[in-house]
């Protein structure tokens, strides 16, 4: 089970974990922003907004080459991405990937025309492909005061599991 990055990419994690991949999905496409964790080169955190993009398979990201979080990920490819969380109150779910990014291959960047990398060239805007070591999505009845998590990692496969809050 590997994606174009060698390693298990998001459409592996959608065999494996359909409602996972079905509501991390609907949460990218209703913020269309995420923030991207990465490390710094003394190793503290940084975080970054990106546009993730679904595109063959595959999650991407595109980052102006001159970028802090470019030269993160040359360096050290380890990522953890998160989706927005706009309102505490709202409900919604929470997406959290954990993984690997390498450059996407020209054949995917090419393919991933809706990106706002599609009007810049490579030498501008870089797109990574985002290889996933682990999927988790948070889901919240705060009706009903549940937390519903549902875990994905090419090695242990499919979880869920429910607690009550608070």
């Amino acid at each position: 089970m590997a994606g174009a990055t060698g390693m298990p990419g998001w459409q592996d994690m959608a065999r494996g974990a359909p409602e996972l991949a079905r509501l991390g999905l609907a949460r990218l496409d209703a913020a269309r922003l995420a923030l991207l964790g990465t490390l710094r080169r003394d190793g503290s955190p940084r975080i970054s907004p990106v546009e993730p993009l679904i595109a063959g398979g595959q999650l991407l990201i595109g980052a102006m080459t001159w970028s802090a979080k470019v030269a993160d990920v040359r360096r050290d490819p380890r990522y953890v991405l998160h989706s927005v969380v706009s309102d505490p109150d709202n409900g919604a779910g929470e997406l959290k990937l954990y993984g690997s990014a390498v450059v996407a291959d020209p054949d995917l960047r090419a393919s991933s025309d809706r990106g706002w990398w599609a009007a810049w060239p490579p030498d501008k805007a870089v797109v990574f492909c985002l290889s996933l070591a682990q999927a988790v999505f948070v889901e919240w009845d705060t009706g009903a005061g549940l937390m519903t998590v549902h875990r994905w990692s090419p090695g242990d496969g499919y979880a869920q599991s429910a607690r009550t809050y608070p």
